[in-house]
Parts: structure tokens; C-alpha cells; sequence
């Protein structure tokens, strides 16, 4: 079964695939050779659905290897369309990046639209997974909570557990079998919150609380300091906080700074006249160098 799916005029299906990480942690995949986004989707009471996704033009499609009903179709178009950001509206930024010479190639090339998962629970834990560790810990965290415990979809692949599944088991678990260190008790703890009803973190989306005080109840799960909340941020659509860490702080000096480390308030200066914005600017800027021009300029 095939979903066609439009996008915004400005969008780019391989800059916000390639935006970040999330496309080469499970449940996602990306083949490179054939420019396919592959992510298992919960669809229903049914097993889980494994979803092809490609860019056509003037939209994308959304590949299943069954029919599906008109309802699990619904589920699975929803789903795209959020993690792929179809619905946010990015009208201001792109005109704030366009003033700047050297920023006007983000409107150009449809860069900003950060993937995201499906829930913000997923997102939150994969975050968790990559604090105050080497992103090939990070692969195999996640890897192992998928599959470990996730469920399986039509082709063999599995689905990102629940918050109720993940609460079912031990700390024990996340630190013997997940290999989670010290976090092992953190997911336990969000697991059983989420899945009581006590923490709310899918409102976070809609929240319209000022920024300050969103960042505090995330800073409330263990495990989320200002680095993680900042990037969480981003994937529900705030963009204020920088994220800051080694890899920003080296890129910054490199592309910025002539090679010369920059203290954090500096990096802070440069990018405050985008404003609500800077964060966008700066991974933006960060990681233009992630695809070749060229080659984006085809999608």
C-alpha cells in the first residue's frame, strides 16, 4: 500500500531526515542509497506496521508492505506528518535567517525541520540515552530497548516500547540487559510516571507554558539536565536553548572561532540576534556540512 502525503513548499526530505541522529536509532532506519526512511509505526490493536518512507515530488509517500484499514492509514499518515515536522509552521524563522547572507541558504535548501519520534516518551528516552556518553553507547541502548522489548511488526522488525512495558520491568533489567549504567533506575522511574498518568510528557507539545517553566518539569524526570531538556525542546518546537556540548562547542570554534576554543557566553552573543530562534540557528549552521549542497539542491 502507498500513502502520498504533501509537503510544504519550502521542506526537504533529506535535510530533515539527515537533521540528526534519530534516523539511525531504532525503530528508524535510513538506506543512503535509496534515500528511504524506514520506521515501524504502532497502527492499532493489530502488530505494528513497518513504513517506507521516500520523497516524490511535490510531497512524500509512505510505503506498507499490506493494506491497511482506514483507521490504522489515518494513524500512520498522523504519525509522518509529525515526525517529520509537516505541520510546523517555520514561516518566521526562515524570514529571520533570510537578512543574513550567511544564514540564507537555510530557506533555500528547506533546512530546520528536525525529526522527531512519534511520542515525545521516545524521544525523551532516546535523550536520556545520550547524556554523558559516546553515541555508540548510545546505538546500543537503544537498540536493546527495542530489541528487547519491543513489539513485532509484519516484516520482523519491532516497535519502540511503551511506557507501560518498559514499567513492567526491573531496574536490574535496564542496567544488566540494556547495559543503561546509572540511568537504569531514570527509565524505570520515567517509565512507571508516564505510565501512571503522574507525568504528562505528550502535553509538552501543546503546552503553552512560558519555556522557562517547561524546561523545569523536564529538568524534574532524573537523567534530564540542561543539555537534554534544550534538545527536547527542540523537538517540541521551542527553539531558545543552545544544547551546548563538546561537539557544538569544537564545530563553533572550527567554523566559527579560526579554530580557537570559545567560551559558551561567546557562542551565546553570536547567535542571540536570531532570538527565540538561536537554537534553530545554531545546529542549523552547525551541520550545513552534513550534506553536500549539490545533492540537496535535487530534492
Amino acid at each position: 500500500m502507498s500513502i502520498a502525503i504533501p509537503t510544504p513548499s519550502e521542506f526537504n526530505f533529506p535535510r530533515t531526515v539527515l537533521s540528526h541522529g534519530w534516523c539511525s536509532l531504532p525503530p528508524f532506519e535510513f538506506d543512503k542509497t535509496t534515500w528511504t526512511l524506514v520506521r515501524v509505526l504502532e497502527a492499532g490493536p493489530g502488530k505494528p506496521v513497518t513504513v517506507k518512507i521516500s520523497s516524490t515530488p511535490g510531497g512524500i509517500k509512505a510505503g506498507t508492505s499490506s493494506r491497511l484499514a482506514r483507521k490504522a492509514e489515518a494513524s500512520i499518515v498522523r504519525d509522518v506528518r509529525h515526525m517529520l515536522r509537516l505541520d510546523d509552521d517555520l514561516g518566521e524563522f526562515y524570514q529571520v535567517m533570510s537578512i543574513e547572507p550567511e544564514f540564507a541558504w537555510i530557506l533555500h535548501e528547506g533546512a530546520g525541520r528536525l525529526l522527531r519520534s512519534p511520542t515525545v516518551f521516545e524521544d525523551l528516552v532516546k535523550m536520556i540515552c545520550t547524556t554523558n556518553c559516546s553515541w555508540a553507547l548510545t546505538v546500543k541502548m537503544v537498540n536493546g530497548l527495542v530489541n528487547e522489548l519491543g513489539h513485532e511488526s509484519d516484516d520482523g522488525r519491532k516497535s519502540f516500547p511503551t511506557a507501560k512495558t518498559m514499567a513492567r520491568k526491573r531496574s536490574s533489567f535496564y542496567r544488566d540487559k540494556i547495559r543503561a549504567g546509572y540511568r537504569a533506575p531514570y527509565l524505570k522511574e520515567l517509565a512507571q510516571r508516564v505510565a501512571s498518568g503522574a507525568l504528562d510528557v505528550e502535553s509538552w507539545l501543546s503546552d503553552a507554558v512560558p519555556t522557562s517553566e517547561l524546561m523545569k518539569e523536564m529538568k524534574s524526570v532524573k537523567g534530564v539536565g540542561n543539555y537534554a531538556a534544550e534538545n527536547l525542546l527542540k523537538l517540541v518546537g521551542r527553539y531558545d536553548g543552545l544544547a551546548l556540548d563538546s561537539w557544538t562547542r569544537a564545530q563553533f570554534a572550527r567554523a566559527r572561532n579560526h579554530g580557537r576554543v570559545a567560551a559558551d557566553k561567546k557562542i551565546a552573543r553570536y547567535y542571540s540576534r536570531f532570538n527565540s530562534w538561536r537554537g534553530l540557528a545554531l545546529w542549523c549552521d552547525m551541520t550545513r556540512h552534513w550534506l553536500d549542497p549539490a545533492n540537496v539542491a535535487k530534492w
